[in-house]
């Protein structure tokens, strides 16, 4: 009986362990979980012409040097991927969804093909998405309708078909930006892209849309430039 009182210290002080040991494993794995994303997307390139990332991207150095990585000063963890006009072919594999602190994401004018995975939606600090000029194919995914700090958003020159989900911009209320144009977007533009008030620049040029032009494109205020050529839309 005399020994009880001392189990209620006992259980804090597993308690206390459990969260210090928590921490701390937190706070060593986060940037080389960032590290084993990149890694992974190292994997799935199949032509680096130049040797960018595989001489680059190497756990010999710190993450935060790698070509085309930028850390935040505050965190330490990757905010921004700037992959842009490298020749890469490849796949983005599923890890670039566990990069939780990036903001912008660039990968335009590379050879990058197939589908866009589902785990991208996990990013939801990013602001800015640039996937333009390579191959991508399918449907535009409906979480892309998921980010709501993202401002630009650019797709255009892919292989991208079917139809614009309808809901997709209910939830990208700050979008600013949007380029879709030389894909094959087929039915109608959806009219939730008109409830994205911030909108300033719309490209949606050679595909296959059609119908008319809804009358609630006049929601758009801060609209300054649209462009629907090559499409049959009326």
């Amino acid at each position: 009986m005399g020994n009880t009182r001392f189990v209620p210290a006992l259980i804090v002080a597993l308690l206390l362990l459990n969260l210090v040991v928590a921490f701390s494993t937190k706070t060593t794995t986060n940037i080389s979980t960032d590290q084993s994303a990149l890694l992974a997307l190292k994997a799935h390139v199949i032509n680096d012409p130049r040797n960018f990332l595989t001489t680059n991207w190497s756990t010999a150095f710190s993450v935060c040097k790698w070509i085309g990585v930028t850390c935040g000063s505050r965190h330490r963890r990757i905010i921004a991927l700037d992959l842009s006009n490298m020749n890469l072919s490849g796949t983005i594999p599923p890890h670039v969804g566990n990069l939780s602190f990036l903001a912008w994401l660039n990968m335009r004018n590379n050879n990058f093909h197939g589908p866009l995975p589902a785990q991208l939606v996990k990013l939801q600090r990013v602001k800015y998405i640039r996937l333009s000029f390579n191959i991508f194919d399918g449907e535009i995914p409906s979480w892309f309708g998921s980010f709501p700090k993202l401002q630009y958003l650019s797709l255009s020159h892919n292989n991208l078909t079917g139809e614009i989900p309808s809901d997709i911009f209910e939830g990208l209320p700050r979008l600013q930006v949007l380029y879709l144009a030389m894909n094959r977007f087929s039915g109608k533009i959806p009219t939730s892209l008109f409830e994205c008030k911030e909108l300033q620049d719309i490209d949606l040029t050679d595909n296959k849309l059609e119908g008319i032009l809804p009358k609630e494109i006049g929601n758009l205020t801060m609209l300054k430039i649209l462009q629907l050529h090559n499409n049959l839309i009326e």
